[in-house]
């Protein structure tokens, strides 16, 4: 697996993936990054530019299963991500993005998976919202029984998705699901 750029989430991630069973390298070109990460003696660490296919060469990519392409530019990730799959045959490719608008570019670009912090924290907001959403609550038997009528438009954070796919607590019990298709 290899790691490119990202500075300290290079280090807590190949260090949590380590702990998995994954063998790990960390190519960074920053060369102070790259002592404090070889300090650790924990995984091999690969100064330069990983946008460099001699870098990824010299780390192994031909032989890596992942990478994940971690720097602080869009375009970078792209570049390494696109360079690992098409030149060193990596099956799964992984780039960290902090514009959510480039999400779908990057999918046609071939990127296997795209992680989006902003796209994250909007997910769990829009989730807590409809959270709250659920507002039209009738208690029964002593306050020990709730029903919930929750109406879904298609905006929410739950439209088109599969029951199992929404987080919802351990002891809540769908009763009926109704559904107005609009034509």
């Amino acid at each position: 697996m290899l790691l490119i750029g990202g500075r300290n989430k290079a280090k807590s991630l190949a260090l949590s993936l380590m702990q998995k069973g994954y063998k790990v390298t960390v190519i960074n070109k920053d060369p102070f990054e790259c002592r404090r990460l070889a300090d650790l003696d924990e995984f091999p660490v690969i100064e330069g530019d990983g946008s460099n296919p001699f870098v990824l060469e010299n780390a192994g990519a031909k032989d890596a299963d992942i990478a994940i392409a971690l720097t602080s530019k869009d375009e970078n990730n792209l570049v390494v991500c696109e360079l690992c799959k098409k030149k060193f045959h990596v099956p799964e490719t992984v780039a960290l993005l902090s514009d959510p608008l480039k999400t779908d570019f990057f999918h046609m670009m071939g990127i296997d998976s795209v992680v989006c912090a902003v796209s994250a924290v909007t997910g769990i907001i829009e989730q807590q919202a409809f959270i709250e959403e659920m507002a039209k609550v009738i208690p029964l038997v002593e306050g020990r029984v709730q029903i919930l009528e929750i109406p879904i438009t298609s905006a929410d954070f739950a439209a088109g998705k599969q029951v199992c796919e929404i987080n919802l607590p351990d002891e809540a019990v769908i009763a009926c699901i109704l559904s107005v298709i609009s034509l």
